[in-house]
């Protein structure tokens, strides 16, 4: 469960024992956040590692901001992940002897960065929404095979898609616009991210 806004505090010690503290309420979450975007448990460690680190030099943020400590957390989480991919995108493959490697398609990254962006955004709506956008758009069933999936009347289905499709317009919405404002000059913002098939259609 997220917590609340963490209490103002001095530097010094006092932060040890407030990022002690967060990781043992959040980083199971965390880590679980960052393995399932990544696919990798070792880089999902570091990524919580470096997420701790962030928290730690701008605790300031959290005591001052607006929302939960874990939506925080994993918004900075989301953000070391997608730097990383294009980092590593626009890094120049090595060569070895008279062979080099094929160069990495920067489109092919960004379709990785977005497909975790919808992932994240999928993450922030309620369960009930979640699961019926995965079943019809994710899974390709009809209204009638997911209300019968999901146990509940077909009118309920499209009811809560209709909702969730609107609140995750609002998501990537909010999502492009703190991007653009925290991103430099050099890298995207403001795109829309990619979709899976059928939310590509119905969300952009």
């Amino acid at each position: 469960m997220a917590g609340p806004l963490w209490p103002r505090t001095r530097r010094g010690s006092t932060d040890e024992a407030l990022i002690k503290s967060v990781y043992e309420e959040h980083g199971h979450a965390l880590l679980a956040y960052a393995t399932r975007l990544t696919g990798d448990r070792a880089a999902a460690e570091d990524v919580v590692q470096e997420t701790l680190i962030r928290a730690w030099r701008h605790s300031e943020v959290l005591v001052n901001g607006k929302g939960s400590v874990r939506g925080w957390l994993l918004t900075v989480a989301r953000n070391i992940i997608t730097d990383r991919y294009r980092a590593k995108a626009a890094r120049p493959p090595e060569v070895s002897g008279a062979s080099a490697a094929p160069p990495v398609e920067m489109d092919h990254a960004d379709s990785v960065v977005d497909t975790m962006m919808v992932m994240g955004a999928l993450d922030q709506l309620s369960p009930e929404h979640r699961d019926v956008l995965k079943e019809l758009y994710y899974r390709q069933l009809s209204v009638a095979e997911a209300a019968e999936s999901l146990g509940i009347p077909a009118g309920t289905v499209k009811s809560r898609s209709h909702y969730a499709l609107k609140a995750l317009r609002d998501v990537f919405r909010d999502n492009s616009a703190r991007d653009s404002g925290t991103r430099d000059n050099g890298r995207r913002s403001g795109r829309p991210p990619q979709q899976p098939a059928g939310l590509r259609e119905v969300v952009a």
